[in-house]
């Protein structure tokens, strides 16, 4: 165990800091403004609850594991800062419930990444590792390694957001690639910016020679490159992973590399980590790797490091921190009140994102009765924290929601009403962007429940797997899609159906046990003649 102390000016001593895990000097430096700093690394979780009790906040990276038994300790503590981006080593939940706000730098590291993406395309491209394993080896093989040009190849880029667009802005300006970009949330105008050129999913599949993710993984990414997807790219390409393990299907992408069908890969990320010895990716030539080594560069430490005792200084001091991960400040009487639509707001934000949230612009939301009686900030930040958690890396919640929304060009609006014009929809939703989507939603019998979507009024409970389906409204419709997925073995446990007149326009919600395929979706939606078909995680 490494211990030492630096201690602050006499003014600074009420408040006092435990570093846990080393960070740069800068970091330390920083907190310094904020009172007494202890930098003590290496002490067990014993040792550490022993010691807790006294601090008034905590820094750490991924070596201590921040848990419940430890926050119960941490009679002070109001504020733990992770210098970095994953907070899996914090139990987010106990800190929230225990009113210890949890910090983490997300920003830090983004040009340290961009350039990892960068790197691992140059060592791709060219055949570097293989070709510096077989020249230690005493062989001279420039026939073997046969390499490939960058200038005028198509650079795809799956997710735009901050590592994303320095990756497209560099392979643009300076390699003189074509990118091609796809990423819902982002508008044609900040593409442009990265020099990139929107597109759809498929397109971006069919048309990449090099695709790299930059996409956080959830429900909606992991797997999103699985072998249907790999099979549907161009014979002889090539695919990075620098973000996350899972967004690519490892034993897909091996699969695919044996076959001939992708040139090869270059990974720094894995499901498991470090992977096992015999992972079937490690075996394979074509396959370049890197022990995730995203983040790893000393200005990228220093720069988490310092952004992180900076929110802590700021947030200490009575400001509010740029990249809070958890919990508002909010009147425990309104909260009271408010709780009950949290989890509403989210789903309908989630529901949002995956109806029609592309190149979204602008989000309403409209609040009446006794809601706008309310400071619904909060509940509007959930709305955010719902859409935007399909498109960002970051954690969004009610500290950050408004910042996040406002650096990816998202105008926000809030309105009340007191008079309650419907009763099942106090909360109404509106997201403009390539299309205008309304989606509304009451606390029905002490339950969230989503009230209507655009101009159908529905009775949904917002948890679990649905297809949502828009169609004229006549017979047979439901009867075509049932018989489908019933030839798949996939079990319908509810529908929801909603209508404008009948034999006009209706809209069907149904609930199914398991996922459904992406081949079968399309079966469905052209056999049963659908206008619309989507598959929804709430």
């Amino acid at each position: 165990m490494t211990v030492a102390t630096e201690t602050a000016p006499a003014q600074s001593t009420a408040t006092r800091i435990l570093v846990a895990d080393p960070i740069a000097d800068d970091g330390v430096e920083r907190l310094r403004a904020a009172g007494h700093v202890d930098v003590a690394t290496g002490l067990d979780a014993a040792q550490l609850r022993e010691r807790i009790a006294g601090y008034d906040a905590l820094v750490v990276r991924s070596d201590t594991k921040v848990t419940a038994e430890l926050l119960d300790a941490a009679t002070r503590l109001r504020v733990v800062g992770r210098a970095g981006v994953g907070v899996d080593n914090i139990d987010i939940d106990a800190a929230t419930q225990r009113g210890v706000l949890v910090l983490n730098a997300p920003t830090g590291n983004t040009i340290a990444a961009a350039e990892h993406a960068i790197a691992m395309l140059f060592a791709l491209a060219r055949n570097i590792p293989s070709a510096d394993r077989s020249l230690r080896a005493g062989l001279w093989e420039r026939s073997r390694f046969m390499g490939m040009e960058l200038r005028d190849k198509t650079l795809g880029v799956l997710g735009l957001g901050k590592i994303g667009f320095e990756v497209a802005h560099a392979a643009r300006e300076g390699l003189q690639m074509r990118v091609l970009a796809h990423d819902p949330l982002v508008t044609a105008e900040r593409a442009h910016q990265a020099g990139a050129e929107l597109c759809d999913f498929e397109t971006l599949l069919a048309e990449s020679d090099v695709l790299t993710v930059h996409v956080p993984l959830s429900d909606a990414t992991r797997g999103i490159i699985g072998a249907g997807e790999l099979r549907r790219m161009k014979r002889g390409a090539r695919l990075i992973n620098v973000a996350r393990g899972g967004i690519i299907d490892e034993q897909a992408l091996a699969g695919a590399i044996r076959d001939g069908h992708i040139a090869g890969a270059a990974i720094d990320v894995f499901v498991q980590e470090p992977p096992p010895k015999d992972h079937p990716l490690l075996q394979l030539p074509q396959v370049v790797v890197t022990p995730h080594l995203g983040a790893s560069t000393r200005e990228a430490q220093v720069n988490v490091a310092f952004d992180v005792a900076d929110q802590i200084v700021e947030y200490l001091q009575g400001g509010t921190p740029r990249y809070a991960v958890n919990a508002p400040t909010v009147l425990p009487e309104e909260l009271a009140q408010l709780h009950p639509y949290l989890e509403l707001a989210q789903k309908i934000g989630s529901l949002a994102a995956q109806l029609g949230g592309r190149g979204v612009r602008r989000v309403v939301c409209s609040y009446a009765g006794e809601l706008a009686e309310l400071d619904t900030s909060i509940v509007t930040s959930h709305v955010l924290r719902g859409l935007f958690a399909h498109f960002t890396e970051t954690r969004v919640n009610p500290v950050n929601a408004k910042l996040v929304a406002r650096s990816m060009g998202v105008d926000v609006d809030e309105r009340h009403t007191t008079r309650s014009l419907d009763p099942e929809s106090p909360l109404l939703v509106e997201v403009v962007g390539d299309e205008r989507l309304r989606i509304a939603g009451a606390q029905l019998e002490s339950e969230p429940r989503i009230t209507r979507i655009d101009g159908f009024r529905v009775n949904m409970q917002p948890s679990g797997i649905f297809l949502v389906v828009t169609h004229q409204d006549r017979p047979g419709v439901i009867a075509a899609v049932s018989t489908l997925l019933a030839k798949s073995d996939i079990n319908i446990a509810g529908i929801e159906l909603g209508r404008d007149q009948p034999r006009g326009h209706a809209v069907m919600l149904m609930e199914v046990d398991d996922p459904v395929p992406n081949n079968l979706l399309e079966e469905i939606r052209t056999t049963a003649k659908l206008d619309r078909l989507r598959q929804v995680r709430l």
